[in-house]
């Protein structure tokens, strides 16, 4: 198998351990991801949930501590240090919220995104540039410094930045947060564009879960696992089956509908969100069962706890 048959992400088991002290904290806990090339895909979960520590290891900016995590054949595990910089520097491209991480104010847009090219050792910056900031709407505004720009103006020209080294995975964290619902709709629309016409991997990390309208697929990351999807999806798909296999390929005249699936691990285990468990009374145990319609959880009743009780005392 090639790599460009593979999935262009590729996380299985992944488990980040952070040290506080002398307590160890788990940001991810055996978390499996799968992202194919081109696909436009954001993570969602609440604060604490583990979605920034994901990014930070796909961007090179961390590394996991045990598990396995692949971005286009690279196992970012076994990267040196010099191996990690080169990849950071050659293969993903970063949109962050606060400005000031994304532009250097006392530079105009064009002298920002000549800036990682220069630092690369490339060479036709002046015109990449130029190309890189007609293509996000800015070839009017690129002799304009960050004061003179508007904030979707900021985030465009910060787009054309994290382009500029020809990535082929982008990593977007709340890069809409501090943006009006108008101008989030336009910068979302220009992720879709990379992703459908350039082939390039979108991922964005965002709090909101309405973010499933404006991407593909939205993996949710709960105690650091991923928990569940949702899936946009064409209203005349077939299948969800069919859905997941076109999902870097659906147009934005479609109609769509939001499908959430359950996401097992490795290990066949899948989490249940707590609002549910409590409303079907399940507990720390329950019961499944094979029905004709597939499989069945529901909970352990007092009868059947009895019985389970009474087995295990047998047994002993």
């Amino acid at each position: 198998m090639t790599v460009s048959d593979q999935p262009f992400i590729q996380c299985e088991n992944l488990v980040k351990i952070y040290k506080v002290a002398d307590i160890e904290v788990f940001a991810l806990q055996g978390l499996d991801l799968i992202v194919q090339h081109g696909e436009c895909t954001a993570i969602i979960g609440a604060s604490g949930s583990g979605k920034s520590t994901l990014m930070n290891i796909l961007g090179g900016l961390d590394r996991p501590s045990a598990g396995k995590a692949l971005v286009n054949g690279r196992d970012l595990l076994r990267l040196t240090n010099a191996q990690l910089d080169a990849y950071r520097r050659d293969m993903v491209g970063f949109v962050w919220q606060q400005v000031s991480r994304n532009l250097l104010p006392y530079m105009t847009a064009e002298e920002n995104v000549q800036m990682p090219m220069l630092l690369s050792g490339a060479r036709s910056r002046r015109d990449r540039a130029r190309a890189l900031l007609a293509r996000v709407g800015l070839d009017q505004r690129r002799s304009h410094r960050l004061s003179q720009l508007s904030g979707g103006e900021q985030q465009r020209t910060a787009i054309a930045v994290a382009l500029a080294n020809q990535p082929k995975l982008l990593l977007a964290d709340e890069p809409t947060g501090e943006l009006d619902t108008q101008t989030s709709r336009q910068i979302f629309a220009l992720f879709r564009e990379l992703a459908e016409r350039d082939g390039l991997t979108v991922l964005i990390v965002s709090h909101d879960a309405n973010i499933a309208n404006e991407v593909n697929r939205v993996v949710a990351i709960r105690d650091g696992k991923t928990s569940s999807e949702i899936l946009r999806q064409a209203r005349n798909a077939e299948s969800i089956e069919a859905a997941l296999v076109g999902m870097a390929d659906q147009t934005e005249t479609s109609e769509h509908e939001l499908v959430e699936l359950a996401v097992l691990d490795g290990a066949g285990r899948v989490q249940i969100p707590r609002e549910l468990r409590e409303k079907a009374g399940i507990g720390s145990r329950a019961i499944i069962e094979e029905t004709d319609k597939g499989v069945l959880i529901r909970p352990l009743t007092a009868d059947k706890a009895g019985k389970a009780v009474d087995a295990g005392k047998e047994r002993k």
